[in-house]
């Protein structure tokens, strides 16, 4: 299906990105988040599509793959002050559903795939994100959570409008299931989010902040979802705002929006391959008889 953008609103909702606006934003991302507590370090409880795949498709051959493997003695990304990471971008195909059916659809085909997964792996874990559409007035909430995307390997993202077709039942059996793994930055507040707009538990989260520190024993680094990118992948996650600010409610997604999406959910599934490849830190000796001393 061919996406045609709807232009005068386009123009209408960019007007409200000024710099004002802007400089706000930047300034209430800089805002550090408040320090996680013990009990978040643990993991919680708590089709149109834009390439050529038909309907009636069966499950890609990719699903059966094993996972990747990364090397043992994995070095973190080096830093290069005078060149810039490549732009990660998603490079397989991005499921678009809008209806209830689609959507519904394009969950039972998630199912499968898990199950068969599972089957393979033992565990499966799950790239997910949100989006909704932002407010720039005071006392005018943000909109409800209006996308779902949901990636599961290397090959095919799902991009669901559920602001358009609600949860249904396939979707929400997906997200409650608490042995199907969700992974992300900070996803704690999209399952909070899912829930107040929905009323659907999203169970089985792990952050890949929370993660991180474990894997490279630090208990106070906040990392954003393009920090982890740049040091675990070497690539550049792309943050245009007038993009991750845009409307997600109006349908047709653009492809820029579609694109935007399938990589934010992809770069965190290959971020929590890479990080569950490596080893748990070995606490300094020290460190724990410290922790043994102020625990008592």
């Amino acid at each position: 299906m061919e996406f045609k953008e709807n232009n005068s609103f386009s123009l209408d909702w960019d007007d409200r990105f000024t710099e004002d606006v802007i400089r706000l934003m930047d300034a209430i991302e800089a805002t550090p988040p408040p320090p996680p507590s013990s009990s978040s370090k643990k993991r919680k409880s708590a089709v149109h599509h834009q390439d050529n795949l038909k309907t009636g498709r069966q499950l890609p051959h990719s699903i059966l793959s094993p996972p990747p493997s990364f090397p043992s003695s994995f070095a973190r990304c080096q830093s290069n002050t005078r060149l810039r990471y490549p732009p990660l971008r998603f490079g397989g195909h991005i499921l678009y559903s809008f209806t209830e059916d689609e959507v519904e659809n394009a969950a039972m085909e998630l199912l499968k795939i898990v199950e068969i997964k599972k089957k393979e792996m033992g565990q499966v874990a799950l790239g997910f994100d949100i989006e909704w559409k932002p407010s720039f007035q005071k006392g005018i909430l943000p909109g409800k959570a209006a996308v779902m995307q949901i990636c599961c390997d290397s090959q095919y993202c799902y991009v669901m409008h559920i602001f358009h077709s609600g949860i249904p039942q396939s979707l929400q059996v997906l997200l409650e299931d608490s042995e199907i793994i969700k992974v992300g930055v900070a996803i704690d507040g999209d399952a909070v989010k899912v829930f107040s707009d929905y009323k659907v538990s999203v169970n089985a989260l792990e952050d890949l902040s929370d993660l991180a520190n474990q894997k490279f024993d630090s208990d106070c680094r906040h990392w954003s979802l393009a920090a982890l990118t740049e040091e675990f992948i070497c690539k550049e996650l792309p943050k245009p705002k007038k993009i991750r600010l845009g409307n997600w409610e109006l349908y047709p997604l653009s492809n820029a929006q579609l694109q935007y999406a399938a990589t934010d959910a992809f770069a965190s599934w290959q971020i929590h391959q890479v990080l569950k490849s490596l080893p748990d830190a070995v606490k300094d000796p020290a460190d724990k008889q410290s922790e043994t001393i102020s625990s008592q």
